[in-house]
This record gives structure tokens, C-alpha cells and sequence, in this order.
């Protein structure tokens, strides 16, 4: 009887060892999933949804989206590897300063003046460029969306936007939407929202020749991004395999940066926003090799930025420390320095939340709102300066 009993004992055993086993395998599997993935597996982790009509997250209606604005005046500043133009929409007329040498001279020479009288304008410049990086579609949604605004006094919402837009025309305003329109071409799934990290790492950094993520900060020790060792190239990169973030300011390797600082060098903006993304809430990063002045006005910025995010119930990050560059891993010269050092703009980055399922949780809706809530915050801070 002990004995029959033992039977059904060892298969209910044996059942339950071949169950661990297929699940040490899926283990396993996923494991080596985490640290790789490949096209195709990419394509279909893009979830089925219904993205919104606001939402932008492609280059291709641009050109003929601009050919019907009636106020902003566009022109192409240059043509990508890819052969996609990048735009820059302006509002607001020029006005003409005397300028007897560039920035870095007139520095030399302890006379800011001597590049551009600023404090000379009626009406504060401020320059927005969008993704840099393709896949961080979100300053590309707030920027067609304000230029929307600037023509229309609604966002692609059909929500009033008349304040907004109000401010607007107290400034010139200068939006390069498509800051690298061959990483967005590139970028398939048109938002990150409601995915995850991984699908991030692979649209983002891209992968190696083996599959594997290139990840962060791995996929900016080569550049370009190019050769035998390379898989998918990610939103990054231009097709020449350069980030334009981090060009070789001194003798360029791509189009779009050098294109982005002739406008920051013949515009002088008063303030100037490179629109980046991540997994975290929204933050206005410290700016990296530029004078302590400009760190603490950037500071401002960021306080009155987050309390306007605070008022109207979305995330916010916390106010960066003021700091001098050093130590073993010292912060990059990136293009935000490089927009300081070419006009004395108050350059910065801004990281806002893709709405990944990890880290800051935000809907499409309300990434727009922390992008015009960014926007209002960047007029405001200008025209209040002016007004001093």
C-alpha cells in the first residue's frame, strides 16, 4: 500500500522538476533578453494603441505642415546625411545690433557688447531645439504644438492657448523642431509611452552586432557610431552614425549641429533649450562650462519652471546644485555648452519623462502640458528680465 502510494508521489515529482527546469530556462531566456534585443523582437513589443492626433512623432508632414504657416517665417539651415531637411520657424522680427567681433573675441576683449548689445533689444530671443536625440519625440510634440499656438492661439488639442501665445509675441522666438530629423525618421514606434526601459535602450542607444544594447553611457564611447561591431543603429544618430549632441564642435562631423550654432552665433538668443527625454520626471539640468552667472539664472529658471509644473499637478524634479567642472569623470562640452560659448546664451538642457512604465508615469496629454508649461516658464522668466 506505501509502496503505491510512492508512485504517484515520484511522477507528481518528476512533473514538478520538468516545470522548474522550463522555467529556469524562461529565466534564462529572459535573462539574456534584458541585455539585448533584436529588430524584430523590437517591432512587435510596439504596443497596438491609438496615439493621439497632437502627438508628433515623425518628420515627415513637416515640410508641407510649415508651407501653410501664415505668421512664423521657416527656411531650411540644413540638409541631414539622410537628405531630410532641419527646419527653424521663427516669430517675431529681427532686430539689427552692431556687432564688431564674435562672442569668444568680444570675451577677450571684456566687452560683451562688442559681439551684441543685448541689453540694446526691445524683445528677448529665445532659441528651442527640438530632438537632437530621435527617439525623445517629446520637445518635437511641444514644439509643432507651439507653433500651432503662435499661429492659432490653440494647441493640436483645440485648447486655448491665447496667454501663451500672447507672451509669445513679446519675444522672438526660435524653434528648430527637428534638431536630428534622421534618428526621429528612424524611431518606429513614435512615442515611448506606456513601454519600457529596454524598448528605450534599443531605440534609443540602439544594439551592437550581436544584439546586444549599446546602452548608456556605452554608446558614446564610438563615435560615429558606425562599422563591423555595429547592429541596430539607434535614434541617436544621424545616418552617418553622429550625434549631433556630441559633434566635434571645432571641425564638425555632421550638418545639424554646426546648423544649429550658426543660428544660436548670428541670433545671440537671451536664452536657449536643447528638449531631451528620459525615464525620470521632468528636469532642467545644470549647464556644464559656463560662468556661475548664468548656472544661477538657469537655477531661477528651474524653480519658477517647477512651481508652475507643481500648480498644475505634474511631476517636477529638484533644482540642480551650482558647480565648477572637475574630477575624474568631468561633465561633457556638449552642444548646450558649445550654444553658450559661440552667443553667451543662458543655455540648458531639458529632460522630460517619456511616460515609460518605470520611472515617471505621464500620459500623452500631460507630457504636452509639461512641454507649454516649460515653454510659458522660459517667456515669462525673459520678459520679466527685460522688464528690469
Amino acid at each position: 500500500m506505501r509502496l503505491e502510494m510512492c508512485w504517484p508521489g515520484r511522477t507528481a515529482i518528476a512533473t514538478l522538476l520538468l516545470l522548474v527546469f522550463s522555467l529556469l530556462e524562461m529565466t534564462v531566456a529572459n535573462a539574456a533578453d534584458v541585455n539585448g534585443m533584436t529588430y524584430e523582437q523590437a517591432k512587435q513589443r510596439v504596443p497596438q494603441r491609438q496615439i493621439p492626433k497632437f502627438w508628433i512623432g515623425d518628420v515627415a508632414g513637416l515640410p508641407a505642415r510649415f508651407e501653410k504657416l501664415t505668421h512664423g517665417k521657416v527656411r531650411t539651415i540644413a540638409v541631414s546625411p539622410g537628405g531630410r531637411p532641419v527646419h527653424l520657424v521663427a516669430y517675431g522680427r529681427a532686430e539689427k545690433l552692431e556687432r564688431k567681433a564674435n562672442f569668444n573675441s568680444a570675451i577677450g576683449g571684456r566687452e560683451p557688447a562688442a559681439y551684441m548689445n543685448k541689453a540694446a533689444r526691445k524683445k528677448p530671443v529665445i532659441l528651442f531645439i527640438g530632438p537632437v536625440h530621435g527617439a525623445e519625440v517629446e520637445g518635437l510634440t511641444g514644439l509643432v504644438n507651439l507653433i500651432h499656438i503662435m499661429e492659432s492661439a490653440e494647441d493640436l488639442r483645440g485648447k486655448n492657448q491665447s496667454e501663451l501665445r500672447a507672451l509669445g509675441r513679446q519675444c522672438r522666438l526660435l524653434i528648430v523642431p527637428d534638431g536630428n530629423p534622421d534618428g526621429i525618421a528612424r524611431f518606429e514606434p513614435r512615442s515611448l509611452c506606456g513601454m519600457e526601459l529596454n524598448d528605450l535602450r534599443f531605440w534609443g542607444q540602439g544594439t551592437w552586432s550581436d544584439d546586444t544594447f549599446c546602452g548608456w553611457p556605452q554608446s558614446k564611447r564610438q563615435h560615429p557610431m558606425v562599422g563591423d561591431n555595429t547592429g541596430f543603429l539607434g535614434c541617436y544618430f544621424n545616418d552617418d552614425g553622429i550625434n549631433p549632441m556630441h559633434d566635434e564642435f571645432f571641425d564638425p562631423m555632421g550638418p545639424e549641429a554646426p546648423a544649429i550654432l550658426k543660428v544660436a552665433k548670428e541670433e545671440g538668443p537671451d536664452l536657449a533649450v536643447s528638449l531631451h527625454s528620459h525615464s525620470n520626471n521632468p528636469a532642467i539640468l545644470r549647464p556644464a562650462y559656463v560662468t556661475a552667472e548664468i548656472q544661477q539664472d538657469v537655477r531661477l529658471l528651474a524653480q519658477r519652471c517647477y512651481e508652475l509644473l507643481a500648480d498644475r499637478g505634474l511631476p517636477y524634479g529638484s533644482v540642480f546644485k551650482a558647480a565648477t567642472e572637475g574630477g575624474r569623470n568631468p561633465s561633457s562640452f556638449n552642444l548646450t555648452s558649445a550654444m553658450y560659448h559661440i552667443s553667451g546664451t543662458s543655455s540648458f538642457t531639458f529632460e522630460c519623462p517619456h511616460g515609460l512604465k518605470e520611472g515617471c508615469q505621464v500620459n500623452f496629454e500631460q507630457i504636452l502640458d509639461i512641454q507649454l508649461s516649460l515653454y510659458e516658464a522660459m517667456i515669462q522668466h525673459e520678459i520679466e528680465k527685460k522688464k528690469l
